[in-house]
């Protein structure tokens, strides 16, 4: 399902993407669809990059206006002003993860990859998640944990935990040790950097 269309980037592994709204798509994504921790891939000729949702920003341009408004209500704009764009919407920020080729071959690390504007943003299938986590075995694998605390900075331990939220039943026990470690490990930087601030 696309969930959104790239629009700008802060960085190579730090995008944003619009969400598609009633105007984009006839069956607009739910809330439930664009969360923190979801992932996503946006498709690309040569596969997909893999990445997750770690921000959220409303946008709202009428918001801050001052003076008389001479618009009507948005009821009556549909049929006096059928041009009128509603520009209000969320933006989400997306911290790139890794990629898969097109034969399924799957790398976490920091893509080389440009991602173009308007590229689609799809959300990420359970089978997806589980294929890009596993390793040889079928042991869980986040290469990318010391990327995602660099480049989500005070969101990266909840971060983290949102993703093991949805690995875990992922993989059962084949993984419940390294998990549980993740997790002790996630839980005490929460605890150090609340006490910093």
């Amino acid at each position: 399902m696309v969930i959104a269309r790239i629009v700008k980037s802060n960085s190579h592994v730090d995008y944003i993407g619009r969400v598609l709204d009633r105007l984009d798509s006839a069956a607009p994504p739910a809330p439930e669809d664009y969360r923190f921790g979801q992932f996503v891939s946006i498709p690309t000729d040569a596969g997909a990059t893999v990445g997750i949702i770690y921000n959220s920003q409303l946008i709202n341009p009428e918001y801050g206006r001052l003076g008389p408004r001479l618009s009507s209500s948005s009821g009556m704009n549909e049929v006096f002003s059928p041009d009128l764009l509603d520009e209000q919407g969320v933006l989400i920020g997306l911290l790139l993860l890794g990629w898969m080729d097109e034969g399924a071959t799957v790398h976490q690390g920091i893509p080389r990859a440009v991602i173009p504007v308007n590229s689609e943003v799809v959300k990420m299938a359970e089978t997806e998640v589980r294929s890009f986590h596993a390793e040889r075995g079928g042991r869980l694998a986040l290469h990318y944990y010391s990327q995602v605390i660099t480049h989500a900075r005070q969101f990266g331990p909840q971060l983290l935990l949102a993703a093991l939220d949805q690995l875990e039943p992922l993989f059962g026990d084949q993984s419940k040790a390294e998990i549980a470690v993740l997790r002790r490990s996630l839980n005490w930087q929460q605890v150090f950097q609340n006490k910093a601030l």
